[in-house]
Formats: structure tokens, C-alpha cells, sequence
């Protein structure tokens, strides 16, 4: 039977990503392998992370850090101190690389489950339509939503500046505002500070690898979860 598993926030920790694949007895002939992005940054191995996704076929969708590495490819970002994505962009296969991460979409669907990043805005209806045809090269506030959302109002408004806790009324976790809303159980990252959520219709699996916590994934077709330890800290909070 072919399993869909869905991998947290990976923020290139291959090792990490290599041994969940191993607990997993990952078999890229017969199951789909589908991130739910930031396959970059501040972890210590971008690069390696993007060679062997690519090579396994993964799916996925894009995330913040993605976004920010097709930024700084394209002369529109500047480093930080604590970015990890030289290796990639001094890489003699990174116009390919960059090309297959370009691919991947804001979200993805299959019959009851949608996948995006960080979330999906209280006030959409159709969040395919909202998120489709959009182009990661291009700013656009559904995009922000999608890949960086985490706390908003009833109308989908997200603080500013982004603290978190934000400072002022009326504003939740996005989830709460959604859960119950769709029929799809909505899978997402972004978010390590909840750590894993298992709630009706959502599944959010970024358990903080990249800080020291765990790489985790979730197949859907038996809803169970498997998850490794960090090897260490790579990034401060």
C-alpha cells in the first residue's frame, strides 16, 4: 500500500532526515514523501537536504526559508547571521536545485487532506483557489499567509510587527480560528513553539529539529506519527 508521509520543518538536517527515513522503512518505489517545507536554513546541511529530496522525489510545498533562498539566488535578500545556504548557492548544481524547489506549490490536496506551510487564513473559503497559480518569485500577501502565518484575527490579519506573542486583542493561533471549519484535516509546519498538534482536522509537525527537538512525521493512512531526536542545537532560538 502506498503511504503518504508528511515530514516537519527539515531546515536542512539530513542526518535527522535520513534516520526518520529509516524508521519509516521509507521505499521511494511505493511511497510519497511530501515535506511540509522549510527544506533549509539554519540547519547544517541545505544542500544535502535538497540532493537527497530530490533524488527520492519528494513533493512538498514551499516555505518561508524557501522563499528566502530563491530571494538571495536572485540578488533580493541579504544573509543573516544565522542562515546556513551558502553551500547551496556556491553549489555547481544550484540553478537545478533551485529550479526543482521553484516547482514545488503553495499548497497541495488529496480527498481530506490539505497541506501548506504555516496555514491558511480564517476568512478564505476555498484556499486552493486562494493559494493556486501564484508565483514564488512574486510578493503577494497569500503567500505570506501560506508561509508564514501563525498568529491572526477572525479576518485573517496577522499582527505587525510579528511578535509571539503578539501585542493587542482579538488575535489566536491561526488554528483556532479554522479547526472545525474545513473537512480536510489541514497539515502544517512553521510553528515549532506548540510542538506537535494533534487536534481534529489539524496535524502540525514542526517539532523544532532545527533547535534541538525532533524531525517528525505523520502517515496518513494509518494516522500514527514517528518521529527521531536532534542530533544537537544547530540554530539559537
Amino acid at each position: 500500500m502506498t503511504r503518504r508521509i508528511f515530514i516537519g520543518d527539515i531546515q536542512g538536517c539530513r542526518d535527522e532526515l535520513e534516520r526518520l527515513l529509516e524508521v519509516l522503512r521509507f521505499d521511494p518505489a511505493t511511497d510519497a514523501l511530501e515535506p511540509v517545507g522549510d527544506f533549509v536554513n539554519r540547519g547544517p546541511d541545505s544542500l544535502g537536504t535538497l540532493r537527497l529530496l530530490k533524488s527520492l522525489g519528494a513533493g512538498g510545498v514551499l516555505g518561508n526559508h524557501d522563499l528566502h533562498l530563491l530571494a538571495a539566488r536572485r540578488g533580493e535578500r541579504q544573509m543573516k547571521p544565522a542562515d546556513t545556504l551558502t553551500e547551496v548557492l556556491k553549489a555547481p548544481d544550484c540553478d537545478e536545485l533551485l529550479a526543482w524547489l521553484r516547482a514545488r506549490p503553495f499548497i497541495k490536496t488529496w480527498p481530506g487532506i490539505f497541506l501548506v506551510h504555516a496555514g491558511l487564513s480564517p476568512a478564505w473559503t476555498d484556499p486552493v483557489a486562494e493559494l493556486s497559480g501564484l508565483d514564488p518569485e512574486i510578493r503577494h500577501l497569500n503567500i505570506d499567509v501560506a508561509t508564514r502565518l501563525r498568529w491572526c484575527d477572525e479576518q485573517g490579519r496577522m499582527p505587525k510587527p510579528e511578535t509571539d506573542p503578539p501585542k493587542g486583542p482579538g488575535y489566536r493561533p491561526w488554528h483556532e480560528h479554522v479547526e472545525g471549519r474545513f473537512k480536510e484535516t489541514i497539515v502544517f509546519g512553521h510553528w515549532a513553539r506548540p510542538g506537535l498538534v494533534r487536534r481534529k482536522g489539524l496535524r502540525g509537525l514542526d517539532t523544532g529539529c532545527v533547535w534541538g527537538g525532533r524531525l517528525t512525521a505523520w502517515i496518513a493512512e494509518d494516522d500514527t506519527f514517528a518521529s527521531v531526536p536532534a542530533a544537537r542545537q544547530y540554530s539559537p532560538f
